[in-house]
């Protein structure tokens, strides 16, 4: 087989995608890589779905590697979820820079792509923890471009060899890891990437048999809702990708020039340049407006006008569930992530504008917060990620929009989300104040869950079977018992309700209302004089969930 000196766009995107069928093949096995033991892996699937939404943005006409590159990168912006998913989107970012105006990359030019990838997901992390994918990218980047390599093959065999003992060496790195006997699983599921990458150069995965990843596609918009007789009240959603080609200068365009304009005749302004290409979103009563305002600077590659009455009238939109539409723009407005109907309509009647579908083992995408973002009429938007695996897609969704002020709170668990939201004035008038508020008043929560053992474990001095159910407050394990019911006792006396005031017990799916009203009485006659709440919940994975506040 003839060796490969340089990588042009089409065999960029093939080794892209046998990356993607290399992972997808392994997603499970990275999935249980899961540190904690209970069934909320999601680093297999979250990076699965990120680096497919990049390989199929591609459309295998790319001849060069700075457009192959570049397409992959922007694709993977937007589909990337959870922390893994955001850093490996910020990976290929780094890469996408470092191989810009590049037609075909040398070793030397690829060696410095991933070293600038690596540079990009560094940043990514406000504070990066060794062990974990970012060391495994690192020590192979610095490995792989000290090795003198004739050929692209060996250059990826350098990068692999050294990916997978940094790999083997995470244990090593981060007490947790060592003790739940495991790898890191963001380390892995690159390992496995760059596994795929290396065998489409050997033949061995034929990438034409990569099959696309579908999204599950949204609830039919009845077109019944808009009638001859109706007025159009929101507008239409107008967006398109536009080539600036001939008309100006597309190094040093400036896409202020765009959002400035689109902000006079509409709002929920999105809009920002990867390379020669503009990906805009508006809303706007005049969509024509924006059209022959934007072909002044290029022509249009895809444009979708969608009706946004239609919209606003059916009650999801591909995940997405809103309150009730604004006509006029107000202040503030609230976007939450939760996962079960209850929860959900819980967050809702508490005064959510919208809700993204997700949480634990579900994690929303760049891409499901912007469409969040643009469903909300409001100047600034506060955003609760209500899960420590999903603020990192939030603040990235925050980075790109440009149409509202976005605010990320650090809501890690839906006790910290409730207690937020509750303490939203939506008559005050100093945003920062109201971040500072918000963030006390999660301080004043506790969160504890109760979910069932996938495996045997020995946590913080607690020996856990599986099958046992466990209470736990973050990764702290609180109890462990064979009985539910008594495994939510005994977490309630480990954490002395006696301590707070109020406790919202929220029940999943897999439980029922007889055993929900005992612990309610139980809590009730422990601890008189305290409020009790419970919530049919309906989500997954946690059989119940207890808020003290």
């Amino acid at each position: 087989m003839e060796t490969i000196t340089r990588l042009d766009g089409t065999m960029f995107a093939n080794m892209l995608r046998a990356g993607a069928m290399n992972l997808r093949t392994h997603a499970q096995a990275i999935n249980n890589l899961n540190v904690f033991p209970i069934p909320d892996g999601d680093t297999g699937d979250n990076m699965m779905l990120t680096i497919m939404g990049g390989v199929d943005t591609m459309s295998g006409e790319e001849k060069t590697i700075s457009e192959a590159s570049r397409k992959a990168a922007d694709g993977m912006l937007l589909s990337a979820r959870g922390n893994s998913g955001v850093i490996l989107s910020q990976l290929f970012e780094g890469i996408a820079e470092g191989l810009q105006n590049i037609d075909a990359a040398d070793n030397i030019q690829l060696s410095n792509a991933m070293r600038c990838g690596v540079q990009h997901a560094y940043n990514a992390v406000m504070e990066p923890t060794e062990g974990t994918i970012l060391t495994v990218a690192r020590n192979a980047s610095e490995y792989a471009s000290s090795r003198v390599s004739k050929n692209m093959e060996e250059y990826l065999s350098d990068f692999l060899t050294e990916a997978k003992r940094t790999l083997d060496r995470t244990p090593d790195m981060l007490p947790v890891l060592k003790k739940a006997g495991v790898v890191d699983s963001g380390g892995a599921g690159l390992v496995y990437i760059i596994e795929g990458m290396s065998k489409a150069m050997d033949g061995e995965i034929n990438p034409a048999e990569y099959n696309p990843f579908t999204k599950t596609s949204a609830q039919d918009i009845n077109l019944d809702l808009f009638t001859e007789d109706s007025i159009l009240e929101y507008g239409y959603c107008t967006e398109l990708l536009r080539l600036q080609k001939g008309k100006t200068d597309p190094q040093n365009f400036d896409v202020n020039t765009i959002t400035d304009y689109l902000k006079k005749i509409g709002d929920s302004v999105v809009a920002f340049k990867t390379g020669s290409i503009v990906k805009i979103h508006v809303h706007t009563m005049t969509p024509d407006k924006v059209l022959g305002f934007c072909q002044m600077y290029g022509e249009f590659l895809k444009i979708k006008i969608e009706n946004m009455s239609l919209q606003h009238n059916n009650t999801a939109l591909d995940g997405i569930h809103v309150s009730k539409p604004e006509s006029s723009q107000k202040e503030y407005g609230v976007v939450a992530v939760c996962a079960g109907e209850g929860v959900k309509r819980l967050f809702l009647e508490r005064g959510a504008d919208a809700i993204v579908d997700g949480g634990q083992s579900m994690n929303p995408s760049t891409e499901d917060f912007l469409e969040a973002f643009r469903q909300v009429n409001a100047k600034t938007i506060f955003v609760l990620p209500n899960n420590g695996n999903v603020i990192l897609s939030a603040k990235q969704a925050a980075n790109l929009y440009t149409g509202a002020d976005i605010r990320v709170l650090e809501s890690k668990t839906i006790g910290d989300g409730y207690a937020a939201l509750s303490m939203l004035d939506p008559n005050a008038t100093d945003t920062d104040q109201i971040v500072s508020d918000l963030n006390d008043a999660m301080k004043g929560v506790v969160t504890a869950e109760i979910s069932k053992s996938i495996r045997d474990a020995n946590m913080q001095q607690t020996q856990v079977h599986t099958g046992d159910y466990i209470g736990f407050v973050g990764k702290e394990i609180l109890a462990a018992s064979n009985n539910q019911v008594d495994a939510v006792y005994a977490t309630i006396e480990k954490l002395d309700f006696s301590k707070y005031e109020i406790c919202i017990l929220i029940r999943g799916a897999e439980t029922n209302q007889e055993e929900a009203e005992k612990i309610e009485a139980y809590l009730c006659s422990q601890y008189p004089g305290k409020e009790v709440y419970t919530v049919d919940g309906m989500q997954e994975i946690y059989d119940y969930i207890l808020i003290f506040e």
